[in-house]
């Protein structure tokens, strides 16, 4: 389980794409301090088992699954990743109970400043969007923001300087695609509300053309 709030932005040093999915490799400094062999480690939202590590470089395995729902596959080196360690129960939780078990993919469709803010808007899938409110929360790469707004295909956030400087949310560019998770509170909320009949289940998505794109599968 994680916070969201990201500990540092760490490098990449490879990706070794295989047969049976993928390992990548990561240039760290503050999360080493503690960080284990067979630890979980969130990289840009993703809850990944720490396989091998050295002073400063560990390496992690890509499921099949998690190239086929999140954008760690289309990483290389040289790309900046976000990084949190596990949380502790003894410490704050600056942002919100994290899983690390990316929902979908959204992408990057607007950029503009607004006061010292710099407001993002998210096309994402429907199977996210219908967790998202007005001042809920999301996970964006591993990092828990508020949403501002909502419409029947997009969200919007406001990430302030400090984010913008210690995320890679101040580097995004229109068009790039970013991991997504959903609040967790609000899929168990859903859940119960749907066994005593008060909320229909959701659509089945359609798998077109489309929707493989959008997830990187063609």
């Amino acid at each position: 389980m994680f916070t969201g709030i990201v500990e540092e932005m760490g490098v990449v040093t490879s990706l070794e794409k295989t047969l049976a999915g993928a390992r990548l490799s990561i240039l760290a400094q503050k999360i080493m301090d503690d960080l284990a062999v067979g630890a979980s480690v969130s990289v840009n939202g993703a809850c990944l088992t720490v396989l091998t590590r050295t002073d400063q470089t560990f390496t992690v395995d890509l499921s099949p699954e998690t190239l086929a729902v999140s954008t760690l596959g289309g990483l290389a080196a040289g790309v900046p990743v976000n990084l949190e360690r596990a949380m502790k129960l003894n410490e704050r939780i600056g942002g919100h109970l994290v899983t690390g078990h990316v929902d979908g993919v959204g992408s990057l469709r607007g950029r503009r400043q607004e006061g010292n803010a710099i407001v993002l808007t998210i096309e994402a899938p429907l199977e996210i969007l219908r967790y998202c409110v007005p001042k809920g929360s999301v996970t964006i790469d591993g990092i828990s923001m508020t949403i501002n707004d909502v419409t029947d295909r997009t969200f919007s956030i406001a990430v302030i300087p400090h984010t913008a400087k210690v995320t890679t949310l101040g580097l995004l560019k229109e068009g790039e695609r970013v991991n997504l998770e959903s609040d967790l509170i609000g899929k168990y909320v859903e859940r119960l509300l749907r066994e005593r009949s008060h909320v229909p289940p959701p659509s089945a998505p359609v798998i077109d053309r489309d929707y493989l794109q959008k997830r990187g599968l063609i």
